[in-house]
């Protein structure tokens, strides 16, 4: 699709690292009518210079003037459902980063407006994109390690170091009120176990605060699941370890599967004696992005199924919230999907 020119009027709300990421490959895939709001005009402002993006400080406006086709949500995750709402009901089809929200009020009437009025809405999970983690949803399809038993995964890395040209203490990872903290921001690692082993019924949750970071949220969480075929799965997720780490293992009858992001490698062994063999792939992290913005645009002219539907990301959103609900009272608690 890069290269080409595509005649879509797009509106991206919110400016931070992950709103100019999007609008820089938006144009880079061909987007010709490319605006942009954000309330920080001065934030804005490099990406009016560098892209010749339309400006805007008041979404309501910006969906009243340019009467957008698609519409990226990229703010704090308070105001993620309300803004979708907004777009789906001007009938644009909306891409909202992750998490889907910071609860699940008005989710059902997201999903509800969306369906009917045939507008895709997507989330994004870009983790379901990469190479490596593809290769091992393939492997666990096709059955290479039987049944999974058990699996474990990690991510970690000290949150000063995420974007290192912004004070952390006022990022939306930061700060309880735009609904942060490391169940929701990591909730990456929830989507794609959910995505290689299904839905979850039952969780325990330990999270808090460990560090000495100014922070009011969750720097670090260890989520256990347990899943209606027995499987079981530890998922960590902190913002306060040194250097970066991220990686998945998977336990099963016949084998073991090793996914390392650092190493760009997949490793698995074999029980029936052929030992270990690893698996390497290119990787270039944007190219993720570049992918699930490409997967949007064909579910959008009907191209292509959806990998990451509106539906799981509500379900990856329940899980998140029943973690923190494990955590508060220090409990089992059975998952009750909506």
């Amino acid at each position: 699709m890069s290269g080409q020119v595509l005649d879509y009027s797009v509106l991206v709300v919110g400016s931070g690292s992950i709103g100019r990421r999007h609008l820089r490959n938006l144009r880079k895939i061909g987007i010709q009518h490319l605006a942009a709001c954000d309330a920080d005009q001065e934030r804005l402002a490099p990406m009016v210079t560098e892209l010749n993006v339309k400006p805007f400080s008041d979404f309501d406006e910006a969906l009243a003037s340019i009467k957008p086709e698609l519409v990226f949500i990229c703010t704090p995750p308070i105001f993620h459902v309300p803004q979708a709402l907004k777009a789906v009901r001007v009938n644009a089809h909306v891409f909202i980063e992750k998490p889907l929200s910071h609860t699940l009020d008005a989710v059902a009437e997201l999903i509800t407006e969306a369906e009917s009025r045939r507008r895709v809405v997507q989330v994004g999970y870009n983790l379901r994109f990469h190479p490596g983690l593809l290769k091992v949803k393939q492997l666990v399809d096709e059955g290479t390690i039987g049944r999974v038993l058990w699996a474990y995964a990690e991510v970690g890395q000290y949150l000063p170091d995420w974007r290192p040209w912004q004070d952390y203490r006022q990022s939306y990872t930061a700060r309880r009120d735009l609904g942060g903290g490391i169940i929701l921001d990591g909730s990456h690692e929830l989507d794609y176990v959910i995505w290689l082993l299904g839905r979850p019924i039952e969780l325990i949750c330990m999270a808090g605060k460990v560090s000495n970071l100014i922070v009011n949220v969750e720097d670090c969480a260890t989520i256990l699941l347990r899943f209606e075929n027995g499987t079981q799965a530890d998922i960590h997720m902190d913002f306060v370890q040194r250097g970066y780490a991220r990686l998945c293992k998977l336990a099963g009858e016949k084998g073991t599967i090793v996914w390392d992001y650092s190493k760009s490698e997949v490793q698995i062994f074999r029980a029936d004696g052929a030992g270990w063999e690893t698996i390497s792939y290119e990787f270039d992290p944007n190219q993720t992005y570049i992918a699930e913005v490409e997967h949007f645009l064909a579910r959008v002219t009907c191209e292509d199924a959806s990998l990451v539907s509106l539906k799981e990301s509500y379900q990856t959103l329940q899980v998140a919230l029943a973690a923190h609900c494990a955590s508060q009272r220090r409990k089992v608690i059975c998952i009750d999907y909506k």
